[in-house]
């Protein structure tokens, strides 16, 4: 692993644990360090040595793995996303979920705080310059409501770490993530075997592998570092050549159709692509990612061919 946390073997506590990046994520950080897993979901995987307590973020219970036993670093990852759940329970779970733990990292003198946001907080748009850099405004819920807990979530993180200067709070916005086990809006879109695109539209993507995700946050795991960093992948492609890349066969439909064809889909069908995403088949939401390159040290280990073809299997 790349810059592992200096000196004795530490405890880090993650969030979202039970998920399916948080498992890649416990796989990546097992025999570096003592794991401790949040999430109120069963984790799955006995074969790792994780301490895992199945609790809400949002209930007291959630305090006991803190007064247990001496957590050096968080990762908070536990972003739910399940749109089965009512808007106002989703919010309620992340929104909520995430003033706790963070203030309880602060009680109980948590030295380091990572906080897995997303570059899609800037929100794609027509009138976005080509990479847009850690200080950019966040956009996203101007145009799509449903980014709005995301939004909030990063800003807070960004709040508490003015705040609590003593804590070394880290937020990464990492590009659009893929992999074999990541199930997000990208990944099942690229999966289609016949994607619907605007008619007219080819927006820049950014891509990068679930395992590089895992990377980057062992490196701001490092002591001393601190701040906001987008986390880029292996390069840019225009969506044609990404689609190209794994063989699909698109259909392109013009744009003002499309979000309420998916509206139908979704009502008739359960589409598989929710409408929601539409924007993002027609603007770019590049992001800069010198900071971390040149902070972190970050680099990704996959080509961007890997990158994409990572959905395939």
């Amino acid at each position: 692993m790349n810059g592992p946390i200096e000196g004795a073997r530490r405890t880090v506590a993650i969030t979202g644990i039970s998920g399916n990046l948080g498992r890649v994520l416990a796989r990546h950080l097992a025999g570096t360090f003592d794991l401790i897993g949040i999430d109120h979901r069963l984790f799955p995987d006995d074969r790792l040595d994780v301490e895992h307590w199945q609790v809400d973020l949002r209930k007291s219970r959630v305090e006991e793995p803190f007064s247990a036993r001496r957590v050096d670093a968080l990762i908070h990852m536990g972003i739910v996303h399940d749109r089965e759940l009512h808007s106002g329970e989703i919010r309620d779970l992340n929104v909520v979920g995430t003033h706790r733990i963070l203030d309880l990292s602060e009680r109980h003198r948590v030295g380091k705080v990572v906080v897995l946001s997303s570059a899609n907080v800037y929100g794609p748009a027509p009138d976005n310059s080509s990479f847009l850099r850690e200080e950019s405004p966040l956009l996203a819920s101007a145009r799509r409501g449903d980014m709005r807990d995301l939004v909030e979530i990063d800003m807070y993180a960004q709040s508490f770490l003015w705040r609590h200067p003593d804590v070394e709070t880290v937020i990464l916005r990492p590009v659009n993530v893929v992999g074999a086990t990541v199930r997000n809006a990208p990944s099942t879109y690229l999966r289609l075997p016949r994607p619907p695109t605007a008619l007219g539209f080819d927006p820049m993507l950014q891509l990068i592998h679930e395992e590089d995700v895992c990377r980057a946050i062992a490196l701001a795991l490092q002591p001393g570092v601190r701040g906001v960093f987008n986390v880029v992948g292996p390069g840019e492609l225009p969506l044609s050549a990404v689609l190209r890349e794994l063989k699909r066969d698109p259909i392109p439909i013009p744009h003002v159709l499309l979000r309420p064809m998916l509206r139908w889909l979704a009502s008739e069908r359960g589409s598989v692509f929710p409408p929601e995403e539409v924007d993002h088949l027609q603007y770019a939401c590049t992001v800069d990612g010198s900071r971390a390159a040149r902070e972190l040290g970050w680099a990704p280990s996959k080509t961007l061919r890997e990158t994409i073809r990572s959905v395939l299997h």
